[in-house]
């Protein structure tokens, strides 16, 4: 089972940091976007990379994250016997973590759509003063996970 959790933890990996740039460009990408004039080939560039960065990297990976994230939870309860994990400080502060990383990735699809409709709901100042919160939010969820804190 040591083997199958490994592996499971290694791909839970890979699909958070690819998730994880995707939550950190897309603001970027708004930044940038929001000084275009609307109509322009550079408004209909931002248009195309956003939707990219999305449909191809950052919601398959949110999904597969999800997916790892449970089975990772199923095989350390020993098979779903003992969720007294879920109680866990440590737990607790990632699930929250990932609760805030899922809503912020669901108010950037919003987000992207109004855009894409010529739609500027926010300022590039308001853009680039958020983009960092899914980082820090991370910080606290990789920090909370690698210490266990709390037991």
């Amino acid at each position: 089972m040591t083997g199958s959790y490994d592996l499971i933890r290694g791909l839970h990996i890979i699909a958070v940091i690819a998730w994880m740039a995707g939550l950190l460009y897309l603001p970027r990408l708004f930044a940038y976007h929001t000084r275009a004039t609307q109509g322009s080939e550079m408004d209909e560039t931002f248009k195309t990379m956003e939707v990219k960065l999305q449909t191809i990297i950052m919601t398959p990976a949110m999904i597969v994250t999800w997916i790892f994230g449970l089975m990772l939870i199923y095989i350390r309860s020993a098979a779903g016997h003992d969720l007294g994990i879920l109680l866990k400080p440590w737990m607790v502060t990632k699930l929250c973590g990932v609760v805030f990383q899922t809503c912020w990735h669901h108010f950037l699809v919003r987000h992207r759509k109004a855009l894409a409709k010529g739609q500027r709901l926010h300022t590039e100042r308001f853009w680039r003063m958020v983009n960092e919160l899914p980082f820090l939010v991370a910080i606290v969820m990789v920090l909370a996970v690698t210490t266990e804190f709390g037991g």
